[in-house]
């Protein structure tokens, strides 16, 4: 694959997209941790149609593209990103629900809709089965490709269909059961952590919900909420947890508290007080601060516990 643009590849995403492409964008101005370096190109496609025909043009011009939502997961290196970074929040945030029932719904939800706002229409339209998510941040379709979850459920068990946008151009709707899911991940055929021109992208996912008149569970999703407040470092630029937990009785976050990391600091990067698994950008800080961090929490986890830490952050980017 090459990321080289010529006069003509400038002129038509310029002439396609006009304000909603840009070119050498700053990645700190897309990502939740604030760090990261420029991509070649920032396209924000109005909508679908638009998505479709980039999606094309990049595939024949064999491009790499990098799909993202609002960059809550994402790591971007300081020298940036040689690729064309496609954000789906404008052209795909549509949530809509079908009554299918005794009870049951079905909810749509467009990949670039936020998590967000499908556990508000859940609890808006009496909807039980997403509180597990709520505090959750990112997008439907990161939260598909990351399997996002609690201890007290993940996307997997709600999920019904998803549908794809192929390589091809073609789309798929594909079953829960032909999808293999597994811990923080979907397998789609690519690992997300680089850009990759030939790869199926998550279009929306169909959620399937029960109806309740029982009130309870939006006094739930309150105190849900209210512990995540609580527990978790709110008010500072951060990608929520960093690493993957290696098992549910040795949490990432127990386990780099034990090794004494809380507070640990690198130029203006920090790993949290509050919540060991989650390093800040204080500010200013770089992916540079950031990675440091990561890498001597793992060595120091590593030489008390003999445990190899996994982030659960992408990171991308050189």
């Amino acid at each position: 694959m090459t990321t080289t643009l010529d006069t003509k590849d400038t002129q038509w995403l310029k002439s396609f997209f006009g304000k909603n492409v840009k070119f050498n964008e700053s990645m700190s101005k897309h990502t939740s941790l604030r760090v990261g370096g420029p991509a070649d190109v920032f396209v924000t496609p109005k909508n679908q149609d638009q998505l479709f025909e980039l999606i094309g043009w990049a595939a024949h011009r064999q491009i790499p593209y990098l799909v993202v939502g609002e960059g809550t997961n994402l790591l971007v290196k300081d020298k940036g990103i040689r690729a064309i970074i496609i954000s789906l929040v404008t052209c795909l945030n549509e949530i809509t629900k079908t009554d299918l029932g005794k009870s049951k719904y079905r909810v749509d939800a467009m990949a670039g809709a936020s998590l967000k706002s499908l556990c508000r229409f859940a609890i808006n339209n009496s909807l039980s089965g997403m509180n597990f998510a709520i505090g959750i941040p990112g997008t439907i379709g990161g939260s598909i490709k990351m399997n996002a979850g609690t201890s007290q459920g993940v996307m997997e068990d709600v999920l019904d269909t998803i549908l794809l946008l192929l390589p091809d151009g073609k789309i798929q709707n594909i079953g829960k059961n032909q999808l293999d899911f597994s811990y923080r991940n979907l397998s789609l055929g690519s690992n997300g952590n680089e850009p990759a021109g030939n790869y199926p992208i998550i279009l929306s996912g169909c959620f399937i919900l029960n109806h309740t008149h029982d009130q309870e569970f939006k006094n739930e999703a309150k105190l849900i909420l209210k512990d995540r407040k609580k527990k978790q470092p709110i008010g500072w630029a951060s990608a929520g947890c960093f690493f993957k937990n290696p098992s549910t009785k040795q949490p990432a976050g127990m386990l780099m508290d034990q090794a004494g990391l809380k507070g640990k600091t690198k130029g203006r990067a920090k790993i949290s007080t509050k919540h060991a698994n989650f390093i800040l950008n204080t500010g200013n800080a770089t992916a540079a601060d950031i990675l440091w961090l990561m890498k001597y929490a793992q060595e120091i986890v590593f030489k008390q516990f003999n445990i190899n830490l996994q982030p659960e952050v992408k990171i991308v980017g050189e």
